[in-house]
């Protein structure tokens, strides 16, 4: 035998064992996750997929935008305090059989005040209910009485 065909057999006994160490090398290297790796795997899958539903609500959802139209404009009824009238001398005459607490809470929320105090000749917005109220105007009056 000639010492190229003994290099020859030593190389491809050289081969052989370097493809079955592949073989084996790609066996093992498969991606194994633990309890703990699917739970985290499993969490950012959720993240992403909440982050596009909140994306796509965002786009579809209804568009909102201020208009200075007359025709869109609602029309309010006042009642002006007069001097000495509280938010609960006012609720009081505006409907003695309810609760004047409650009725307090919708004027002011209606008119967005910070507190319960009141001016003589300040207009209050009060609830669409009252707009047949003797004491109440509507807010044509109102401009009517304030350009005089």
């Amino acid at each position: 035998m000639s010492a190229r065909t003994v290099a020859g057999q030593a190389g491809t006994r050289m081969n052989d064992a370097n493809d079955a160490y592949a073989v084996e090398a790609r066996d093992t290297a498969r991606l194994r996750l633990t309890r703990r790796g699917r739970v985290v795997v499993g969490g950012l899958i959720a993240l992403v997929l909440a982050g596009l539903l909140v994306f796509a609500a965002t786009l579809l959802s209804p568009q909102a935008f201020a208009t200075d139209s007359a025709s869109n404009k609602q029309q309010f009824h006042y009642v002006v305090a007069q001097p000495g009238e509280s938010l609960w001398s006012l609720a009081s005459e505006l409907d003695p059989k309810v609760d004047p607490r409650d009725l307090i809470a919708e004027i002011v929320q209606l008119n967005q005040l910070r507190g319960s105090n009141v001016e003589a000749g300040q207009a209050l917005a009060v609830p669409l209910r009252y707009s047949d109220n003797k004491n109440v105007i509507s807010a044509n009056e109102l401009e009517a009485d304030s350009a005089a």
